[in-house]
């Protein structure tokens, strides 16, 4: 017979299997959830030790295959005066994360995050084109543009519109060609993956959640990193919400 001892450490044991991973705005509150407006965004970096090797990404992200090596989400509110159109706008204007900047915790100063980027024409990243325009930017679009990271190198990105409304913006971005770190094979296509949902919660405040994953076959060179990951999130919150990418303070020193 187990001791009262024993029951307390195994309704211990479930109750840590019970905790809630990662959870998108998708019809339940956003785990995390959003802080309030005058706070910080609220930044993750979850582990395989908390989640297990096998989690399974919420259904709503439509994302594939289990397991991760790295997955950060960022939870926000921001104030946003202009309409949806602005926002689907500036998501379509790739060519201005051209120049962003992130807090680099190795070398203890503001660098750039993404040297280059732009649209191109299809997955091949062969020509360029400008920006996408509002009309392009509808609910089921694939779009691609060439990005080119500080650290990965230049790799061709997937940018799918899944919800485009009056109030509601969700989109997911994907690599579709290797990523390399000089001649090392870093994320294979499809392994660096994020989504974002931007949700109008007033005239003009925004919530924001993004959750960002690379694959569990990424390069180990790649994994850990955990106030270098979580600063690239908050670059990208920033950038979206209008923030310079490179204002004091970072969020991880």
């Amino acid at each position: 017979m187990l001791s009262i001892c024993g029951i307390a450490a195994l309704a211990c044991h479930a109750f840590a299997y019970a905790q809630p991973g990662p959870q998108p705005p998708c019809g339940v509150e956003p785990v995390p959830p959003a802080p309030s407006l005058a706070d910080s965004p609220t930044v993750k970096f979850w582990s395989v030790a908390e989640l297990g090797e096998n989690w399974r990404p919420p259904a709503c992200t439509g994302w594939t295959g289990t397991g991760f090596s790295t997955l950060v989400t960022t939870s926000a509110r921001f104030r946003h005066p202009s309409g949806m159109e602005d926002l689907l706008r500036q998501s379509g204007a790739v060519s201005k994360l051209a120049g962003m900047r992130y807090w680099s915790t190795t070398h203890k100063r503001w660098q750039t995050l993404i040297e280059d980027a732009y649209a191109v024409t299809g997955p091949q990243g062969n020509q360029q084109r400008k920006d996408f325009t509002l009309e392009e930017l509808k609910p089921g679009s694939v779009l691609y543009f060439q990005q080119t990271d500080n650290l990965s190198g230049k790799a061709v990105f997937k940018l799918h519109i899944l919800e485009a409304g009056e109030g509601r913006l969700v989109f997911d971005i994907a690599n579709v060609t290797l990523m390399k770190y000089l001649f090392v094979p870093l994320f294979h296509p499809g392994e660096m993956q994020s989504i974002y949902y931007l949700d109008r919660e007033s005239e003009d405040v925004w919530r924001y959640y993004s959750m960002a994953r690379t694959g569990r076959n990424a390069s180990r060179l790649t994994t850990g990193h955990e106030e270098s990951w979580i600063n690239r999130a908050v670059a990208f919150y920033r950038h979206v919400a209008g923030i310079p990418t490179d204002r004091e303070p970072p969020a991880a020193r």
